[in-house]
């Protein structure tokens, strides 16, 4: 008997799927969904935008009003290194998606001064 397990996501969700073959044959399949407490284990930090470690704990405060270009950076390294999800992020910082994935681009596109609101006109299409 062999197991292997294959993880992907569906729906912004972790899925594990684990196969057992016996036989050269898929002799059962089973599902289960990952808890947060789960995948948090998994990273403990990331590197942040200053090439220092950054855990949950040196995210930016839940009530953050003043958002400048170091909080917005930090929030984006904490979902792409997979401390946070996308959804606990938009949920703790009360963001729309589509406020945070415009800060991804703007990262993507033009870098930590993509970022700055004050000369946003000049990084604009």
């Amino acid at each position: 008997m062999q197991l292997v397990y294959v993880m992907f996501t569906q729906q912004l969700r972790p899925v594990l799927i684990v196969l057992v073959y016996v036989m050269g044959q898929v002799g059962e399949c089973v599902t289960s969904i990952m808890t947060e407490q789960q995948m948090r284990a998994r990273v403990r930090y990331v590197i942040g935008p200053d090439g220092s470690p950054l855990t949950v704990a040196d995210l930016p405060p839940r009530d953050t009003k003043r958002w400048v270009i170091r909080r917005k950076a930090e929030v984006v390294a904490a979902v792409r290194g997979g401390l946070l999800s996308i959804e606990e992020a938009c949920d703790r910082y009360k963001l729309t998606v589509d406020e945070f994935l415009s800060w991804q681009r703007s990262i993507d596109k033009h870098g930590l001064p993509g970022l700055r609101a004050t000369r946003i006109q000049e990084y604009r299409d």
